[in-house]
C-alpha cells in the first residue's frame, strides 16, 4: 500500500521531536495514519489529504493538542506534526491488536457476548459524557470511530480530530448515517454540539445492541438509488424509526430485516423504551433526547441483570428488577433467575441490584454512590461468586477486596469475613461491604 508519504520520511513535531515514518497503517476520509518511530518510541501519525488540510482543520488540531485531554479511552491528538510546505497531521498513540472495529461485529466476525457488547456500550457512554463535561462536543460520532475489545468490552475513540469546544461551527458535521435530523435537513440555526451528538450516539448504541440502523426498515428497500438526496429524506426530512408504535410504514422487512427482529424481541424493556423515545420524540426535539446519564444508569442495570440460559448457556438480557425472565433467545428455553444481590450505597443513597450468576462479580463503581467511571475489570473487584471445591452447587461469595466484612445470617447470627475469605450464599444474608449494605435475595 502506497501513500502520500515513503518509508524513512522524517518529520519534527512543533515541539522538537523527530519523527520517522516506518510503514503506512491505513486510510479514511481525512487522511492516512502511518506507524512512525519518535524519541519516545512507536507512535501512530495522522497526515491530512491536502483538501482537508485546510486552515480551520489546522488550527482545530493545535487546539486538541494544547488542550491535553488525558483519557485511556480516546487516542488523542499529543505532538502537532508540520511539513513546511502546508501539509500537517498529528501523533497519537498506536491502537492495541486486541481492539477491533465495528464493521467486523456487524459481518459477524467477531465472537463477543451481550455482556460484553453492554459492557462495550456503557463504555461508550461515559467515554463521550466525559468529553462532553469538558465542554467538548465529538461531531463525528460513528461506528467507524469506536474499536472495542470483544472479550472484555473495553473502547477506545479513535479520530478524535473533528471534536470542537461546544458552539464552535469550523469542520465537518458529521457522517450522514448518523447526524442528527436538523443537521441533515440543514434547519436555521442547527450546528453540531451535544444535543446533535446524542442523537449520533444512540445510533450508535442501537446498531452495537441490534446490529442494525434505527432508521432503516422497509422504506430503504424501497429506495433504488440511495444516493444523497434519498439519503436526506431517510435520515432528515422523513425520518422514522422502525420500531415506532403507531406508525409501521418503516418496520424492519421480516426477510430482508430479520436480524433487528430478533435482537429487539431479545432486549428488555428499560432499553426499548429509551430507544423509542430518542427515535421518536427525539427526531423532533433535540433537547428531549436521551442524555448520557439515562443510558448509563439503564445498560448498567440491564448488564448487571444478564443471566445464563440453563440449557444452551447462551446469555441473556433481562429486565431489571423482574421476577420473571421469560425464554432464551437462542433456544426458546425457558429462563431462570438467580439470586440477586441488593446494595445500598453510602449517602447520597442509590440502590444497586446484581443477579449472582455462575460468575457473578461486584465492582468497586457497585458500592459508589454517583461513579463517576464504571469499571468492570479485575483491578475494581470487590467480591466474586465461587463454587464450593467439594460440594458441586454450593456457592458462596469470596470477598476480593482488601477490607473485611461483616455478614449477619437470617438467623441473626454474624461473622466476620476477611479478604481472600467466602461467606456460603443463601437468601436473607446481609453483608456490609465497606460503607455500603448489600443483602441477598431468592429473585
Amino acid at each position: 500500500m502506497t501513500g502520500m508519504l515513503d518509508g524513512g520520511t522524517h518529520l519534527t513535531t512543533a515541539g522538537g521531536e523527530s519523527v520517522r515514518v516506518i510503514d503506512m497503517l491505513g486510510a479514511g476520509g481525512q487522511g492516512e495514519v502511518y506507524r512512525v518511530g519518535t524519541d519516545s518510541g512507536e507512535r501512530a501519525l495522522k497526515w491530512y489529504y491536502p483538501a482537508c488540510a485546510t486552515p480551520e482543520q489546522d488550527v482545530i488540531v493545535r487546539e486538541l493538542v494544547d488542550r491535553d485531554f488525558d483519557d485511556d479511552r480516546f487516542l488523542w491528538p499529543t505532538a502537532y506534526v508540520p511539513s513546511g510546505t502546508g501539509a500537517f497531521g498529528y501523533l497519537m498513540d498506536l491502537r492495541p491488536d486486541r481492539f477491533k472495529g465495528l464493521p467486523d461485529l456487524f459481518r459477524r466476525r467477531l465472537r463477543t457476548t451481550p455482556r460484553a457488547l453492554l459492557t462495550a456500550a456503557l463504555y461508550t457512554v461515559e467515554a463521550y459524557q466525559a468529553l462532553h463535561s469538558r465542554g467538548i462536543a465529538y461531531r463525528d460520532i460513528s461506528w467507524g470511530n469506536i474499536f472495542f475489545d470483544p472479550s472484555t468490552g473495553d473502547v477506545l475513540v479513535c479520530d478524535n480530530d473533528n471534536a470542537v469546544v461546544e458552539g464552535d461551527s469550523t469542520g465537518i458535521s458529521g457522517t450522514m448515517e448518523f447526524m442528527a435530523p436538523e443537521l441533515v435537513r440543514g434547519d436555521t440555526g442547527a450546528r453540531p454540539g451535544t444535543q446533535s451528538d446524542l442523537h449520533s450516539l444512540s445510533v450508535l448504541l442501537f446498531m452495537l445492541l441490534m446490529n442494525h440502523h434505527p432508521l432503516k426498515g422497509k422504506k430503504e428497500l424501497e429506495i433504488h438509488c440511495l444516493d444523497e438526496a434519498a439519503e436526506k429524506r431517510l435520515y432528515g426530512k422523513q425520518p422514522l424509526f422502525v420500531f415506532h408504535p403507531d406508525d409501521t410504514a418503516n418496520s424492519p422487512d421480516p426477510v430482508e430485516q430479520s436480524t433487528v427482529l430478533h435482537t429487539w424481541a431479545a432486549a428488555p424493556p428499560v432499553l426499548q423504551d429509551l430507544f423509542t423515545h430518542n427515535f421518536t420524540v427525539g427526531l423532533h426535539q433535540p433537547t428531549a433526547r436521551v442524555r448520557e446519564s439515562q443510558w448509563r444508569d439503564a445498560l448498567r442495570s440491564v448488564l448487571d441483570a444478564v443471566v445464563d440460559c440453563p440449557d444452551c448457556g447462551r446469555q441473556n438480557m433481562t429486565q431489571p428488577g423482574a421476577t420473571t425472565a421469560g425464554s432464551c433467545w437462542s433456544c426458546g428455553s425457558t429462563l431462570v433467575l438467580p439470586p440477586r444481590l441488593s446494595i445500598i450505597t453510602p449517602l447520597p443513597r442509590s440502590e444497586r441490584h446484581v443477579r449472582l450468576h455462575r460468575a457473578a462479580r461486584v465492582h468497586e463503581h457497585h458500592l459508589a454512590p454517583e461513579p463517576s467511571r464504571h469499571d468492570y475489570s479485575d483491578a475494581t473487584l470487590v467480591a466474586e461468586l465461587t463454587e464450593h471445591p467439594n460440594k458441586p452447587g454450593k456457592f458462596g461469595l469470596a470477598n476480593r477486596s482488601t477490607t473485611s466484612w461483616t455478614g449477619t445470617r437470617s438467623d441473626g447470627t454474624s461473622q466476620e469475613i476477611a479478604p481472600g475469605q467466602t461467606v456460603p450464599l443463601r437468601a436473607g444474608l446481609r453483608l456490609v461491604l465497606g460503607g455500603a449494605q448489600a443483602a441477598v435475595h431468592a429473585k
